[in-house]
């Protein structure tokens, strides 16, 4: 448990030391450029009686598929050897026809395990409706043996051939949203300031404390892909709400942020702490006796954590510490419960 305290201290000292700069393609995202989800439903063939009990759904299904192949079962077909699943994937931005992407099978019926079987074609529809691509192959469920966990799910990698595009336009934009991925009206208006700088003009407007909207200069107008690759690798020092991230099951805490502690005692079993303003009978750090700590009031978490250390405190300690000092207004930070 020392071992950890230590190791937490020293990722907070290194936390308060230093603000690093990030790119900007790491602090926002592009309006329009994303992912989009498809899913299909689709028949797994092939396995070794592992597949799904009979069912509706599933035997409704190979009748279908029979007299698509022109045979005509007079009744419905019931196979052990058959999973009834549903397909899903993500086509990525700009996808192009013939691109291959990867796809997740996962069984909707009684199925015990879908490792050795095949995915017949599975159309795979967008939020319009409409076919973007088709899926089939081989399934992998990672090695797991017959019976393990989660056997029931299966990933094909390029297991989907993208068979309609998404109509972006992208090389004729005027202007494009870019989204921080963590809103903070700080950060917003570095990248604006940032942004005008590098380009030489007044080009970025932040909108709020998520939204940057830029408008495309005229140079680089119908050349909008130069003038990405150039921004994104702009580099810009974000800032960082302070924030305490508490696990209590497995007792990890993560920190950040300009973490502010006011004066006040702390009384934890053996252990007092009492951080106070400095003067000339008492300064900061100094012990007396074996339990009581001062710590002048310009202290900073790592301080504390370091004092804390000194009396062999565990996370579990600190957990409980950290959540009183909140509830006493001392510890100027949110306290995030995982």
């Amino acid at each position: 448990m020392k071992r950890l305290l230590c190791f937490f201290l020293a990722s907070l000292m290194c936390l308060t030391a230093m603000a690093t700069e990030s790119r900007l393609k790491d602090l926002v995202t592009v309006k329009g450029v994303r992912p989009n989800p498809v899913l299909g439903y689709g028949l797994v063939i092939g396995l070794n009686g592992t597949g799904d009990a009979g069912g509706e759904i599933t035997n409704s299904s190979l009748k279908l598929l029979f007299q698509k192949l022109g045979l005509d079962p007079k009744r419905e077909i019931v196979s052990k050897n058959v999973a009834a699943v549903i397909v899903t994937g993500d086509l990525p931005a700009f996808a192009r026809q013939g691109q291959k992407v990867d796809i997740k099978v996962s069984s909707i019926g009684d199925a015990s395990s879908l490792a050795g079987g095949t995915l017949l074609i599975t159309p795979l529809k967008g939020g319009d409706g409409q076919i973007y691509a088709l899926a089939s192959g081989s399934i992998s469920i990672g090695g797991l043996k017959q019976g393990e966990k989660f056997a029931t799910i299966g990933l094909i990698p390029n297991g989907a051939v993208v068979e309609k595009e998404l109509i972006t336009d992208f090389e004729k934009k005027k202007s494009v949203r870019l989204g921080l991925n963590n809103s903070d009206f700080t950060t917003a208006a570095r990248i604006e300031k940032t942004l005008n700088t590098e380009l030489g003009g007044k080009y970025a407007m932040a909108r709020d404390a998520s939204t940057i909207d830029l408008i495309i200069p005229f140079e680089y107008q119908r050349n909008v892909v130069q003038l990405m690759a150039l921004i994104e690798n702009f580099k810009v020092t974000s800032d960082q709400k302070a924030k305490i991230v508490i696990n209590e099951r497995t007792g990890t805490i993560v920190a950040g942020g300009e973490i502010v502690l006011k004066p006040v005692a702390i009384a934890h079993g053996a252990l007092s702490i009492e951080i106070k303003e400095s003067d000339a009978s008492v300064s900061g750090g100094k012990k007396k006796g074996d339990s009581l700590y001062y710590i002048d009031k310009k202290t900073t978490l790592s301080d504390l954590v370091k004092a804390l250390n000194a009396f062999g405190t565990t996370p579990e300690d600190l957990i409980s510490i950290f959540q009183a000092l909140k509830h006493d207004g001392a510890l100027v930070a949110d306290i995030e419960l995982l």
